[in-house]
């Protein structure tokens, strides 16, 4: 279901990692049904849309002429970065958004640059050149697991397929491996998943990454167990990993730290031997 709304809310906050700030929500909710969306936990079905555009542009303008960044940075070296799709999938949604307003905003703002992930390659957005102010961050994880964890996305192989595609209409694109999921078999899986990415970007100047390991929620995993929804086998894993009381409350469990430190090295390593030139922004 799809309702429009207006944004009444327009609170700001720091991300620090992918992007300096996240924006108010143009949509909450997704269409998408991941089994570890996050988004799930608090809005599991339907999709609110925003029909005040120009009041969370006002808030961004006023917010980024007197926020105090410090730049260089590695979100960017020039610009003040905001997740413009921390609730939704932009790139999914665009439809439902007056996308193009949104893009010259930022194509036209002196500071502020907007960002946002996506599972989903829409083509319609190359009709567009936001001259290097949209970050798009395509999220890549092995299609096996992307076949049972992000059903009706788009393919690992198109998502890596439209880097350079992207790069050329004139976005700035990195890769969002997220969420890293620890299996059995997971390095054999990330080193083919590595391959592609090494033979199918061309800009290889140019494509930054960054990199979280799953951290999942103890709802979400009764929700998925009750309505059937498959991939538990692959998220919940307590043998491996701990509780996690997140920054914004609520109880999640990721993998254990002396753990995860190993699974960082090993995942790290096999990158770096396959596409060293893929510089990580950050990992945890």
């Amino acid at each position: 279901m799809i309702k429009e709304i207006n944004r009444k809310s327009m609170i700001i906050r720091p991300s620090g990692r992918s992007t300096d700030f996240i924006s108010p929500s143009f949509g909450y909710g997704c269409l998408y049904n991941c089994s570890y969306c996050y988004m799930k936990r608090h809005k599991p079905k339907g999709l609110d849309i925003a029909k005040n555009t120009m009041d969370i542009l006002t808030e961004i303008n006023n917010h980024c002429m007197f926020a105090d960044v410090d730049k260089p940075n590695q979100t960017h070296a020039d610009y003040t970065t905001y997740d413009i799709s921390c609730n939704e999938d932009f790139a999914l949604h665009a439809k439902y958004h007056e996308w193009e307003k949104i893009f010259d905003f930022f194509k036209e703002h002196p500071v502020a640059m907007g960002s946002f992930a996506t599972k989903y390659v829409n083509p319609e957005l190359t009709s567009y050149n936001p001259e290097g102010k949209i970050r798009i961050r395509f999220s890549l994880m092995p299609q096996s697991m992307s076949d049972e964890l992000e059903p009706n996305t788009s393919k690992i192989i198109d998502r890596i397929k439209a880097i350079d595609a992207f790069i050329d209409a004139g976005y700035d694109v990195h890769i969002n491996f997220s969420p890293v999921i620890v299996t059995c078999n997971w390095l054999e899986e990330y080193e083919y998943l590595f391959h592609m990415v090494n033979d199918y970007v061309d800009y290889k100047n140019v494509v930054k990454a960054e990199v979280i390991f799953l951290t999942h929620n103890e709802y979400k995993h009764h929700y998925n167990l009750t309505n059937d929804i498959s991939g538990e086998n692959l998220l919940w894993n307590p043998e491996i990993q701990e509780d996690k009381v997140s920054q914004y409350g609520g109880k999640n469990i990721r993998y254990k730290h002396n753990l995860k430190a190993q699974y960082i090295n090993e995942w790290t390593k096999l990158h770096d031997n396959i596409i060293s030139w893929n510089t990580i922004r950050y990992i945890f």
